[in-house]
This record gives structure tokens, C-alpha cells and sequence, in this order.
């Protein structure tokens, strides 16, 4: 199993290099996330465009009438792609469904994001704060953004980091989990950050194409510019739609008829918000693009080549050949696309969130792998920056017919591809280790100017290409790729006393004139120690401010506090909860029964008692080191910090920390060292913990102590399998 944190090392023989020089240069490269243009130069007479992104689920690249489908009709896209922007070679930025999102919404590759694999790969399934979305961008522009249908990434809850709202999604309506989303008439749909019943026989599709009008009606009318990103998913498995339509009498099986209609269903949507922005007099002020997450599925009975769903490419969903990750791309902007234009450029769909910045004038993170490809859009397609490569990644243990087939058995394998210019390289590793030797693993070339269905591997006939690519696909992995910080990020110290801000320019551009403020309810007051201002904010730079936050007495109920920053052309918020310490402990208790001044959790929830992390408490089995059960514990994944208020009243911390026998089981690879600090002096630092070594025992001293800080922290560099478990920690008082 490959770690995110694995390293990797390799490069290229210089024969390999000069193969690689001798081909078309490409054209001179921006630095990622910086805008071709001034960001004044995005503004039409009424401000920045309205902005909508529709993408769909599992669409293959001949699943379209406008890419050269016969069976299935697609009036509005194919109307879309005349009146506008056809991209001819357009990716997914994986060969399923989380990853590719994933990459969407944060212009980073799948060498370099967060989410790298389908929840069950391996790896986590979630974003975190630091993965800034495309929605994010857009907010700092003033831009009023709502999500409705399939996000994909867990935890199924309201209040965490991964969650739409926190990911800069003002509205959103629709699925948080990507196992959920495979629901068409499911019992409830998300509204921001609660459940909402869905009344029984409802088709969530249609609810949410709804909600997806509504906004529009809310906004189009507003003083700000909206950004709307719909994401049906249609026509994922199974194949269930209210009506099969014209497909009823159609001589195929039922779950084919079902998945045509399911298409015809997506294409009437993207019509009636098409519609909708026409009726509401922004059509000529908005531009919209549409897309596929990945290639064509073949789950639950649909059979892709009856209709020709990957057109004259190789492969399906999960594969790394072009029909697994070419996918439609259309933009359509009346006054600013001239009709029936196409495009050859590469583009993959890490360049939606560079893009989008550049017609809004918003303010790019600079440390990603997308290019604004706004300039094709804009008619100057000859200035828009080229990529020097594309890149992906693989690890999906789901297996279909069809995909196996067209991976010569080799589905579950790890596997990369790498594109430069006509080249494409698709490798399997021996087995789900990507750190294998070049050596071991199996490398296909082939060119795609001469052979775009990937049919003759070229490899042996190419040995200086093949190592070159090699070094590419190795440079492009990174186990970790730490983000430079972007944005307002507002904190809250342990004991609730002072509030950190931290405005920063995580862009290529300095910000003139930024300031920061901490406005707080009536009663309190916020007294900022140190610099307010900066002007101007550099590139790569921060304005770090404290603020010593009084409340009123007696201490109030908790309060969400709103930073807020501007720029001369941004403006920045992050709301904070500020929670008065909870009483310290009045007797011997148990810490998975007091309440936390605080929790951060590497991955999920802290499991408490018997959780397993997923759901809530009480769902999951005791926590077993070798054998024996503990019915009381924590349960964390590396990195994590648990903050427990004592108020000075405790004497000893007593517990078991380490790796337990069901994380032991998943994976030997787990290692982890537990540090106990109090008041953040550390009192106890265990040796590295494993599964084979065992918990470590502690009894601490902790008198006079007023916060206890529990700490996991990773160590080997590699955190997929760092769930650690304190059991039975245990606070006895004075």
C-alpha cells in the first residue's frame, strides 16, 4: 500500500532529456495560479461574469452528441458546443470520481492533492483547511458561490473542514459522502450543515436541479456576481431514472435504456439553467462550463460500447488510457466565445480554478499545477500558457469487465500516466507500491498524434522517451506536498483567552493595503497585539495578529467570532467559535466522559468509547491491545491534539496509548510517538509506537496543570495508517 508520505526518488538519464527536447516546444509557462492578465482586465461593464461549472458523473467523452454520439440525444450540450468552445482535448485529473473532484476544486494534480483515491484506496478521503477550493478564490472576489448535488468527500457531518461551507460554499444542497450519492431516491439530502427529509419517491437529481434554479433567481438580480457549481450525479450507477422517455421502446435492456434517459435528463438540466439565466437577463454576463469527472461507467449492467460511450478511445472509468480520463469539456459565454470554436490545447481540469480567478480578477493560490486556459476562452488562445506535462495517478481497488480488460488484468495495480506533447506513458506498478523500482514495473508509450486509441505500444522503439517520461512520472509524486497558506485563517488558543489571525498571501502578487479586524459582540472586547495592517501584504508573506478577547462576566454561552480582512480588491472572513473553558473535572473521571476545550483529528472524528470514527459514539467494538478489550478510550489518527480543561485540580493522567489490534490488522505500516503536555510543558513522550510493539503505559503527574494536551504525531513519515487509541485515560483529582 503507497503511502502520500512515501518517498520517491528518480530522474532522467540525459539521453532520456534530449529525446524530450527534440520535440515541439511548448509555449512559455506561467507561474501556476497567476493570471495572464490584470485582474482589472476580467471585468466586463457590469463587473466580474457570473460563473457556473457543471459536472457531470462518469460522462464519457463520446457520450455527447457534439463528441460523436448516435444513440443517445443531447440537444442542449450539443446546442452549448456550437454556440461556444468544444475542447477536443480535455482530462479528468483521475479515472474516478474523488480524486478528480478533488482536483477540480483545488487546481492540484493527483501527484500533489489531498485525495487521491476513492474512499476505501488507502488514503484519506477528505480536504482539509489548507486545500483551498476554487470557491474560496472566487468568495475573496466578492463572489456569492453555492454547491448543489455530489461533493464526495466525507466525514458525513456538518461542522468539520471538509464540509462545502467550510470549503468556501456559501449554499449548498445535496450529498457530503460519495457513497450516499449513489442514492437516487435517498431519505434525505444535506442543507449546509444539517440532514433535510426528502419526501418519500422523490428524485433527488430533479430536487436538486431545482435548488441549482433557485439560486440563480436569488442572485442574478443581486449586486455581487454568483458562482454556481451543479453537480448531478447523473448518469452514475445504478441506472435509475422516473421516466425511460423516448429510450422506452428502444430494442436494449432495461438498465441501458435507463442510462440513456439518464443522460437526456442531465442534458435537459444544463437547458433550463441555460434558460433560466436567459430569463433572468444574465446569460450575456455568465460563463458556463461543463464536464465529466471521469470516462464512462459500466456498473450495474451498462453496457458503454453499445453506445460508443469512450468514441474512438481506449478504456473506461478507472483506467489510465484515454478513454478512461479524456472527457467533454464545453464552454459557452454569448459576446465572449465566438460560436463553433475549438480547442486542442491540453487541458485538464486542474485548470477550472486558475481559470475561473482569471475572468473573475480573484486572487489564485501560486503554489498549484493548474493554468488559467481563460485566454482560449477570452479569443486568445495563442497567449493562454501550455502545461510542460499532465500527470496522473491510480489506486483503486474497485474492479470492472470492462476496465480490467482494457488494463490487461492489471486493474488493482497501482498505476501513473504522464502526457508531454504527443507522448503518453501509462506504467503499472508490480503490485500497490508505487516506491517499486523502475525496473518492476510494466511501461507502456504510445503517440498520441499517430494513435489516439492508445493500440500500438511504442516503448521498445523509444528507450530515451521512455526514461525520460520515467523521471516525469517520478518528479510528479510528491508524498507530501505542504501548501504555501492562503487567506484568513482565525484560531482560538487553548484556554479561550486570545483569538490569531493570519491574513496570507499565499498568491504571486503582493496585496496593497490589506487590514485585519476581529469584530465582537456587544460586551466583549478584542485588544489586537501587534501590526493591524500591511501595505503592502508581499507574495508569500503574512499579517500574524493577537488579540486578547475579554468576554463579559459571567462567561456567556459560546460565541462565533468573524475575522475579517480586505485588500484593495479582496476582502477575506473566517468565523471562529470561541467556547468559555468547561468546568474542570469535580471527581476521578474518565476523559472520554468530560467534554474538550478542543480536538484535531488527522482524518475524521475522535472516536469516543466504542465509535469507530464514521459515525457517532456507540457503533463501533472497545478498543483490543493484544487481545484485551478496554471499554473506555480515544480513538485519533495521526496528527492529532486533544485539550482537556483540569482547572488545576487534577493529581495523576493515567492511561494506554498506542496502535490496537484493529488498526494492527488493517496494516502493519503504522507509526506513530504520543506526546502528554500540560499548560505546554511536556510531561511524557512515549518511544515510537506500532502494532508490534504494543501500547506504552503511562501515569503522569499533572498536578497544578490547567490544560492537558494529548498529541499523536506521525513517525515514519507516512500517516495512511496512524490511527493510535488511548485507552482507558483516565484523570484522578486532588
Amino acid at each position: 500500500m503507497p503511502s502520500r508520505r512515501h518517498f520517491l526518488a528518480g530522474s532522467a538519464a540525459a539521453a532520456g532529456l534530449a529525446a524530450l527536447a527534440q520535440l515541439p516546444a511548448a509555449a512559455p509557462v506561467a507561474a501556476a495560479g497567476t493570471p495572464a492578465g490584470a485582474a482589472a482586465g476580467a471585468e466586463g461593464p457590469a463587473g466580474p461574469p457570473h460563473l457556473v461549472v457543471i459536472l457531470a458523473d462518469d460522462l464519457g467523452y463520446g457520450d455527447l452528441g457534439a463528441y460523436g454520439q448516435k444513440l443517445i440525444a443531447t440537444p442542449r450540450l450539443d446546442q452549448l458546443a456550437a454556440q461556444g468552445l468544444r475542447f477536443t482535448d480535455a482530462y479528468a485529473a483521475a479515472a474516478v470520481c474523488a480524486p478528480s473532484r478533488a482536483a477540480l476544486l483545488t487546481g492540484l494534480h493527483t501527484g500533489h492533492a489531498a485525495v487521491r483515491a476513492n474512499p476505501g484506496g488507502g488514503g484519506p478521503g477528505a480536504l482539509g483547511a489548507g486545500d483551498t477550493t476554487f470557491a474560496e478564490v472566487l468568495r475573496a472576489r466578492g463572489y456569492r458561490t453555492g454547491l448543489f448535488g455530489k461533493w464526495g468527500f466525507g466525514p458525513e457531518a456538518g461542522d468539520q473542514p471538509s464540509h462545502p461551507g467550510a470549503r468556501g460554499f456559501e449554499e449548498f444542497y445535496g450529498y457530503i459522502d460519495h457513497g450516499h450519492a449513489h442514492q437516487y431516491y435517498p431519505s434525505y439530502l444535506w442543507h449546509n450543515g444539517a440532514k433535510e427529509p426528502v419526501a418519500a419517491g422523490t428524485f433527488a437529481p430533479d430536487a436538486i436541479a431545482a435548488r441549482a434554479l433557485g439560486f440563480i433567481d436569488a442572485h442574478a438580480g443581486g449586486p455581487d456576481p454568483f458562482l454556481l457549481f451543479l453537480t448531478p450525479n447523473l448518469p452514475h450507477a445504478p441506472s435509475e431514472v422516473p421516466d425511460l422517455g423516448a429510450y422506452a421502446s428502444k430494442p436494449w435492456t432495461r438498465e441501458n435504456k435507463a442510462h440513456a434517459a439518464q443522460i437526456s435528463l442531465l442534458d435537459a438540466q444544463v437547458g433550463a439553467v441555460v434558460d433560466r439565466l436567459a430569463a433572468r437577463g444574465v446569460a450575456d454576463r455568465t460563463v458556463v462550463l461543463f464536464a465529466s469527472d471521469n470516462g464512462p461507467h459500466e456498473e450495474g449492467g451498462v453496457n458503454p460500447d453499445l453506445f460508443d460511450a469512450n468514441g474512438p478511445l481506449r478504456g473506461y472509468k478507472r483506467n489510465l488510457y484515454e478513454g478512461g480520463v479524456r472527457v467533454p469539456l464545453i464552454a459557452w459565454a454569448p459576446g465572449r466565445i465566438a460560436p463553433g470554436t475549438t480547442s486542442a490545447r491540453p487541458t485538464p481540469l486542474y485548470d477550472v480554478l486558475p481559470t475561473l480567478a482569471e475572468l473573475a480578477g480573484a486572487p489564485a493560490p501560486a503554489d498549484i499545477d493548474g493554468l488559467s486556459a481563460a485566454p482560449v476562452l477570452n479569443g486568445s488562445a495563442a497567449l493562454a500558457p501550455l502545461h510542460d506535462h499532465l500527470y496522473w495517478y491510480r489506486d483503486e481497488q474497485g474492479v470492472t469487465s470492462r476496465a480490467n480488460a482494457a488494463d490487461g488484468g492489471r486493474a488493482k495495480r497501482v498505476a501513473e500516466a504522464v502526457r508531454k506533447d504527443r507522448w503518453k506513458a501509462v506504467r503499472f506498478a508490480p503490485a500497490r507500491d508505487l516506491g517499486a523500482p523502475d525496473a518492476q514495473w510494466q511501461f507502456e508509450l504510445y503517440d498520441l498524434g499517430a494513435d489516439a486509441g492508445e493500440q500500438r505500444d511504442v516503448a521498445a522503439a523509444h528507450p530515451a522517451v521512455v526514461s525520460a517520461l520515467t523521471a516525469l512520472l517520478r518528479s510528479s509524486w510528491s508524498d507530501t506536498y505542504p501548501r504555501r497558506p492562503w487567506g484568513l485563517t482565525a484560531t482560538v488558543s487553548a484556554d479561550a483567552a486570545t483569538v490569531t489571525t493570519r491574513l496570507s498571501n499565499g498568491t504571486a502578487r503582493p496585496w496593497p493595503d490589506a487590514r485585519v479586524s476581529l469584530p465582537v459582540p456587544a460586551g466583549w472586547t478584542a485588544v489586537p497585539a501587534g501590526p493591524v495592517s500591511a501595505a503592502p501584504l508581499a507574495p508569500g508573506a503574512a499579517l500574524t495578529t493577537v488579540w486578547t478577547v475579554t468576554a463579559p462576566t459571567p462567561s456567556p454561552a459560546p460565541a462565533v467570532l468573524t475575522a475579517a480582512a480586505t485588500t484593495s480588491a479582496y476582502r477575506f472572513s473566517a468565523p471562529v467559535r470561541l467556547t468559555p473553558l468547561p468546568a474542570p473535572p469535580a471527581r476521578d473521571s474518565w476523559l472520554s466522559d468530560l467534554p474538550w476545550v478542543s480536538a484535531a483529528n488527522g482524518w475524521g472524528p475522535v472516536e469516543i468509547d466504542r465509535s469507530n470514527g464514521r459515525k457517532e459514539a456507540g457503533d463501533g467494538t472497545p478498543i483490543a491491545f493484544g487481545g484485551v478489550t478496554y471499554a473506555k478510550g480515544l480513538g485519533v489518527h495521526a496528527p492529532s491534539e486533544l485539550v482537556y480543561h483540569l482547572g488545576g485540580r487534577g493529581s495523576r493522567f493515567t492511561a494506554l496509548v498506542g496502535i490496537d489490534d484493529f488498526s494492527k490488522k488493517q496494516s502493519a505500516a503504522g507509526a506513530t510517538r504520543a506526546t502528554v503536555r500540560g499548560d505546554g510543558r511536556v510531561l511524557f513522550t512515549t518511544p515510537v509506537l506500532t502494532g508490534a510493539s504494543g501500547p506504552v503505559p503511562l501515569d503522569v503527574d499533572v498536578r497544578g496543570v490547567r490544560l492537558l494536551h494529548l498529541v499523536v504525531e506521525d513517525a515514519n513519515a507516512s500517516s495512511s495508517f496512524d490511527h493510535t487509541s488511548w485507552a482507558s485515560p483516565r484523570v484522578t483529582v486532588i
